[in-house]
Parts: structure tokens; sequence; C-alpha cells
């Protein structure tokens, strides 16, 4: 049971969990025997073709929308018959402009999706996992939270405010749920397609490595911190960025 331990087949849901980082983190649950189910919010066809590959669920959901999330949940413990017992907080946006010329409507819309959905996905989550005694959250932050990055005060800002948000949830939800921030540096994936090529130079040079990360090194990361054997780790921060941020 999930309470001692458990099997490896814990009810997983990874939210954003049909492209980029969350779809490598889908197909790395399910690889470990997890029963997984994705939130998607826009892209059906891509939803469609995780869960084919994955044999996951996956609902459309908005994760800034109460009703949505509670709705959400609902409809993964009944298909399931089980409670989510691992969240993978994993949707995010970029809405990028420089600090003068950014509306109130991309810096709210950046932090709803990029801070508030994982509160609301966290606090569902966390009852479940109270009466189980045993939950993993992971959450997916961004060395830009840690660094600041120009022209996305808006980004940064919410990512750094997932740092809080977690180490105050690892206190509260211990000792029976661990919860921590897995932070990726600069990772190929679509979300970076609009960077000219002189701004990739210049983010692979800050890099040690001098590459970019792929999604299956951030997903391996994320991968431990759901397990069993990580359950002495909780309210970390875990950098996931080729030795960008060290010494931060």
């Amino acid at each position: 049971m999930p309470g001692d331990g458990g099997t490896t087949a814990e009810v997983a849901l990874v939210t954003g969990g049909s492209r980029g980082i969350g779809a490598a983190v889908t197909a790395a649950l399910a690889g470990r025997g997890h029963r997984v189910a994705i939130a998607y919010s826009r892209d059906r066809a891509a939803a469609a073709e995780a869960a084919a590959e994955t044999g996951c669920l996956a609902v459309r959901a908005d994760v800034t929308d109460p009703a949505q999330v509670d709705a959400l949940f609902h409809e993964v413990g009944e298909h399931f018959g089980s409670d989510v017992q691992i969240l993978v907080n994993c949707a995010g946006l970029l809405s990028d402009a420089l600090v003068g010329e950014m509306t109130t409507a991309q810096w709210q819309t950046a932090l709803d999706v990029n801070l508030t959905g994982p509160f609301l996905c966290s606090s569902r989550a966390a009852a479940g996992m109270a009466a189980a005694r045993w939950g993993r959250i992971v959450t997916v932050g961004s060395a830009a939270g840690v660094l600041g990055s120009a022209g996305q005060t808006n980004y940064a800002a919410a990512k750094a405010g997932l740092v809080g948000l977690t180490r105050s949830l690892a206190r509260e939800l211990a000792p029976h749920t661990t919860c921590n921030v897995v932070a990726p540096g600069p990772v190929d994936t679509a979300m970076i397609n609009h960077l000219t090529d002189k701004r990739r130079r210049q983010l692979a040079d800050m890099i040690p490595f001098k590459r970019f990360g792929t999604v299956t090194e951030v997903a391996s990361a994320i991968a431990f911190l759901c397990s069993r054997e990580a359950g002495f780790i909780t309210g970390a921060l875990l950098p996931v960025d080729g030795g960008m941020s060290m010494g931060h």
C-alpha cells in the first residue's frame, strides 16, 4: 500500500504532461510501472499521442481554475480508483517582455500558470496524500528563478515563488509526503524555439557543459524524487542545469 511504500503502481498526475519535459516525465513514470494521468490545456493531438504511447489517461484542464482542478482530480480518482499519490507540476508558459513594456496581463498570466497552478494542484492533492500517509510532489522550477532573466521578470518571479511554496508545503506535509523543486536550465524544447541563434549561444556559454540539457535528463531527476528511494529528501531545490546556477 502507498502508506508503507507500496507497489510501484502509484497513481501519478503530470500537469503539462503532453509535451516537452512533461511528456518525458510521463514516459519515465509510466516506465516505472506507475498509473499515469496527464493534464493538458490546449494541444489535444499531443495529449492523445502521449496517451497512446504510454497508456496514460489524458484530461483537459486549466490548472489556474479551481473548479477545473477539482474536476481533474475527481476524474483521475474515478478512473484509477485511487487518489493521486504522485503529483508533478510541470505546466508552464512564457510571456516575455522587458519590464517597461510588460503589460499587467502578461505579468498576471505568467503568475497564474507558473505559480497559482502548482498551488491549486498541490493543495488539491495534499488531502489524499495525507489520508494515504504517502505522497510525492515535484514542481518544475527554473534556473531563471535563481539567477533572474532579462525580459522574463514575470516568469522568474513565479519560478522563484515556487521555492517558497514548495518548502512551506514540505514543512506542512511532513513526514508522509515529500515536496521538492527541480530547476532546469535551458533545455531543448519547443518553449525555447523562439530564441535567436545568438541568444542560444549566449546561454550555452553560461553553462559549464556548453550545451543545453535534454528532457530525458530532467525527467530522470524528477522520476527519482518521485520514488520511494527519495523518501528522506524534502524541501530541496535540485538544479538540473549543467552547473549554470552553481554557487547560488
